[in-house]
């Protein structure tokens, strides 16, 4: 199946679904500052005294956070360009039903973003869902 496209309404609705593994791809400090209440934080790019560098380490990190490459994905990021390259890594990876979140947390691609389309948040993290958690 190809990857999905998805506008932040519909990533909101999405996020109910107690089958879905949302991958939040933002640096550790971007997903502390907030984050939808289920995601697993698996950063593309790590945050830096430089800047952003690529995380090494993605495509075994994101096998570990969401084993069952059969599961609905859906990757969400701050305005939808690491989404976007992520949901691409985890095609390439054999993951058959990915949804990329457009928009992202503060928006972009013409999508309001997750926050402003008033969906859930927290600075809290489910157990098991950090990258301190999932990190080889």
């Amino acid at each position: 199946m190809p990857i999905q496209r998805i506008q932040s309404k519909q990533a909101i609705e999405r996020a109910n679904d107690a089958g879905l593994v949302h991958i939040d791809v933002r640096s550790e400090p971007e997903f502390a500052a907030g984050h939808a209440p289920n995601a697993f934080n698996v950063p593309l790019m790590h945050m830096g005294g430089g800047g952003m560098s690529p995380n090494p380490n993605f495509a075994a990190d994101v096998q570990r956070a969401a084993p069952d490459k059969d599961a609905a994905i859906m990757v969400s990021c701050k305005a939808g360009g690491r989404s976007a390259k992520a949901a691409a890594v985890l095609e390439g990876l054999g993951y058959r039903d990915i949804s990329d979140h457009v928009g992202g947390w503060g928006g972009g691609n013409g999508d309001a973003g997750w926050e402003a389309s008033g969906g859930p948040k927290t600075t809290a993290t489910l157990p098991g869902r950090s990258y301190q958690e999932i990190k080889g």
